[in-house]
């Protein structure tokens, strides 16, 4: 699944169906995923959480994301935004 989107031309849902799964595996959340949750405050991601979901995001899109990018990374929404905007 994740190399598929290595590969192709994603819309918004599929990108979000993809960092669902990348979180759902790496932080185990108790709380619905949205593209509003936060990875800090929702989440309770500490940044070791947050680096294995952004390595894991880069190996799945085939995207790179410096480290001062991630402040930019807050919700899952903004994960999205990042990842379309980087394939585009």
């Amino acid at each position: 699944f994740h190399n598929l989107a290595r590969r192709k031309k994603m819309d918004r849902e599929q990108v979000f169906e993809v960092i669902k799964k990348i979180v759902s595996e790496k932080l185990n959340p108790k709380v619905s995923l949205e593209e509003k949750t936060e990875f800090l405050r929702d989440l309770q991601a500490d940044s070791l959480d947050l680096l294995s979901v952004v390595m894991s995001v880069e190996d799945a899109f085939g995207v790179k994301i410096p480290d001062e990018d991630l402040p930019q990374l807050r919700t899952i929404g903004d994960a999205i935004d990042y990842v379309l905007k980087k394939k585009a």
